[in-house]
């Protein structure tokens, strides 16, 4: 957001706060540019919706500097959460299984999403071990539970049945 600063504030009446934080009342801004220059800062416009338009005297490049500074310290701190997939057929055997499960486990402590899809497998129309696909999906909830959070039911995405895990806070 740009502030109007100087000479391009063309507000009648302005409500000023001096560069220590005391109110000076509401005098008229060549008032108040005046009383910035006289101090070598510059006259900012800090809250243009208000009645009359509150405005500060500070340095300004020294203002810009420190916030583009809190910009970058906070952009730096962000983490971006990734999404990471974990595949499963219906008929897995059980050390592939806990191996998915260690895996998902691991998304989930690094603190990534983690998306568990199972595919279905489709014979003459009709879905084969849509229940097994089921059970397998409860089993890997029950395993995963302790680390992370559903955000939603499981539901089926073309041939696959999708579960959405996110970890949990802590």
């Amino acid at each position: 957001m740009e502030h109007q600063i100087n000479e391009e504030i063309r507000d009648p009446q302005v409500r000023v706060i001096d560069s220590d934080g005391t109110q000076l009342g509401i005098i008229s801004s060549k008032e108040a540019l005046n009383i910035a220059a006289s101090k070598d800062m510059d006259l900012v416009k800090i809250a243009p919706a208000a009645n009359p338009p509150v405005c500060k005297i500070m340095d300004y490049a020294k203002y810009c500097f420190e916030q583009s500074k809190r910009e970058k310290e906070a952009r730096k701190n962000q983490r971006t959460v990734d999404i990471k997939e974990v595949r499963i057929t219906s008929k897995i055997d059980t050390n592939d299984f806990n191996t998915k499960v260690n895996q998902a486990v691991k998304f989930l402590k690094s603190g990534d999403k983690v998306k568990v899809s199972i595919k279905l497998q489709f014979r003459k129309g009709a879905a084969i071990h849509s229940e097994l696909s089921s059970q397998l999906l409860e089993q890997f909830k029950d395993a995963v539970a302790e680390y992370g959070v559903f955000d939603k039911p499981s539901k089926v995405e073309g041939r696959n049945i999708v579960l959405f895990v996110s970890p949990k806070k802590q």
